[in-house]
């Protein structure tokens, strides 16, 4: 009899405190996992974090090792150069006479056309780099604008439009704007002549010569600089 009220008693007391127990491990595993999915979340991304951050760095040392960009020039011939950092573009400024305003803006490799290299073996396949240039000729404050559109080749200028706008207009006229004809429909004559009228002004080959040595530059230069400001924003916690 004893026994079995003993066996009871520790029955109704235990009972309580292994349910109790139960519910409190049933509670606390869903909080383990969260604890531990979120430590394996945080360890994946900050693998792959030093994984990128260990890339970006490798890729800027070779690039530094291998031909570190120069100092960009900030002059060629007469013209001042707007290097514009961080840009796909640069700006060309000068003076040319009483009252002419030249103003020359320059993309970066725009563009490529193969080119056939007949070597002692075999015939391989190249590519021509395009630049385009916009050049705005302006005669005195308030002046309509003469504007270029060239491209630079790697060592020649060749004109694609030639036309008039106002100087508040953008460039790229509206489309009931008469943009003049295609220069290759212009008279051979006075297709040289406009060629004549730029090379006086410094839009030459000289100038494609050097705009193609200057972009390669800032190709590089920016490279490295996009692969520095992605690798900051990584480091960052």
């Amino acid at each position: 009899m004893a026994h079995r009220l003993l066996r009871s008693l520790r029955r109704t007391l235990l009972s309580p405190l292994s349910s109790h127990h139960e519910t409190l491990i049933h509670h606390r595993q869903p909080s383990l996992s969260l604890r531990t999915r979120t430590y394996i979340t945080e360890m994946r991304k900050s693998a792959l974090e030093g994984n990128i951050l260990r890339l970006l760095r490798n890729e800027i040392q070779y690039e530094l090792d291998r031909s570190p960009p120069s100092q960009p020039l900030s002059k060629f011939d007469s013209f001042i150069v707007d290097e514009r950092p961080g840009e796909q573009w640069i700006r060309l400024n000068k003076k040319f006479g009483e009252n002419e305003e030249i103003k020359v803006e320059v993309t970066m490799f725009d563009g490529s056309v193969p080119v056939k290299k007949t070597g002692n073996v075999a015939t391989e396949e190249d590519v021509k780099l395009h630049i385009t240039l916009i050049v705005d000729i302006f005669k005195g404050e308030g002046s309509d604008v003469l504007e270029f559109v060239c491209s630079a080749w790697p060592d020649n200028i060749e004109i694609q439009r030639v036309f008039m706008r106002r100087r508040d207009q953008m460039v790229g006229l509206p489309y009931n704007a008469y943009m003049g004809p295609g220069f290759k429909e212009l008279d051979d004559e006075l297709q040289d002549s406009l060629y004549d009228f730029l090379e006086a002004r410094g839009i030459n080959d000289d100038l494609a010569v050097f705009l193609h040595g200057y972009m390669n530059n800032k190709d590089k230069t920016e490279f490295i600089r996009w692969m520095g400001t992605v690798k900051t924003f990584i480091e960052k916690k």
